[in-house]
């Protein structure tokens, strides 16, 4: 004949106990873990918190800018720009970068594809374009507005730069961010030009990441 081991509701109850004790330590050891988990990356975060790129604009020249046909506009822009990374312990991957003009809120040129690079911390790159538009459509008053500037002698240019770029610290990289440059250049604007509209003051862009 078998036997059969009955246990006291007392022995269940030390069993539950320890049961719960266990779980109770587990949960407490993982909090632990994962609160200091979060403290290291913030405090990282907080060291190397990215500053973002600074842009300037060195110099810009304007070699086609009138209508043609009804309410269209040619235009041939050549600029340079200037690309600082202050940070000092990180880097930027530019993975997409565009450029195009702006009159007045009107485009005036396609948007023109930079290639892609990588910029090493504390590091200053010159970026070189040429902006071309071909039948671009425009207001009805851009005529008028182009002859009022030519009459008070300046011509005020708004340079944009739309784009993505990654933050690289160590072997970690960062996933993609939108970055927006915007530049202003204010360029001579004689009543009969010679040669091209021409602006070699350097510029400071403001940038929004």
């Amino acid at each position: 004949m078998s036997r059969v081991d009955e246990k006291s509701p007392k022995d269940c109850a030390k069993k539950r106990f320890n049961f719960n004790k266990f779980h109770k330590k587990f949960f407490f050891a993982f909090s632990t873990f994962l609160l200091t988990i979060l403290s290291l990356i913030f405090l990282i975060w907080l060291t190397l918190h990215p500053t973002k790129p600074q842009f300037s604009l060195k110099d810009v020249n304007i070699y086609q800018l009138n209508l043609s046909g009804l309410n269209l506009i040619n235009s041939n822009i050549r600029l340079t720009l200037s690309s600082n990374n202050p940070n000092k312990k990180v880097g930027v991957y530019y993975d997409v970068l565009q450029v195009y003009a702006s009159y007045k809120g009107q485009i005036i040129t396609r948007q023109t594809l930079l290639p892609p690079f990588y910029q090493e911390n504390e590091e200053t790159n010159l970026l070189s374009a040429s902006l071309a538009g071909n039948q671009v459509p425009v207001a009805p008053s851009f005529g008028y507005e182009v002859g009022r500037d030519q009459r008070i002698g300046k011509l005020v240019l708004t340079l944009k730069v739309i784009g993505r770029l990654r933050w690289k610290v160590g072997t970690w990289v960062s996933g993609r961010y939108r970055f927006n440059v915007n530049c202003v250049a204010v360029l001579p604007f004689n009543s009969i030009p010679s040669g091209p509209l021409s602006s070699k003051q350097g510029t400071v862009c403001s940038t929004i990441v």
